[in-house]
């Protein structure tokens, strides 16, 4: 599992995904069979719509319950904090080579945790999360 896959986890958002058990396997049958004649085959199912989950709602809740004063709507430092995972710079260098932070931000950490603060929220939108549209400008 990656490193961002676990800020996904902290957040609650993909747990259905990993609950919903996969359908058995049968081996094939080795007769073909025809549906019944005047019916016609079986629509696949509908898509699940991803479940939205209010991710502002949970860091500013676990903000306000920290004793200390982290801002993560603009500190990635401060946002790993919230999810009580690894805010090291070693560890924002894995997660920015794991979402392809390109080579010249990597050499300079300030520009790097601009970069990685946007690709996350960025990221985290796109996978269900409610991030204000501000954040991610």
């Amino acid at each position: 599992m990656g490193f961002f896959s676990n800020i996904l986890e902290k957040l609650g958002i993909g747990k259905e995904d990993a609950a919903v058990p996969k359908a058995p396997t049968t081996a094939p049958s080795t007769t073909p069979t025809a549906p019944p004649a005047g019916t016609a085959p079986a629509a696949p199912a509908a898509p699940k719509p991803v479940e939205i989950v209010d991710v502002v709602a949970q860091l500013e809740q676990r903000a306000s319950a920290n004793a200390q004063k982290l801002n993560w709507r603009t500190s990635i430092v401060d946002l790993l904090k919230l999810l009580d995972m690894d805010s090291s710079l070693t560890a924002r260098k894995e997660l920015a080579t794991e979402l392809n932070c390109p080579a010249d931000l990597m050499a300079d950490s300030a520009k790097m945790n601009t970069w990685l603060h946007k690709a996350v929220l960025t990221r985290i939108a796109a996978n269900g999360g409610n991030v204000p549209k501000e954040l991610l400008d």
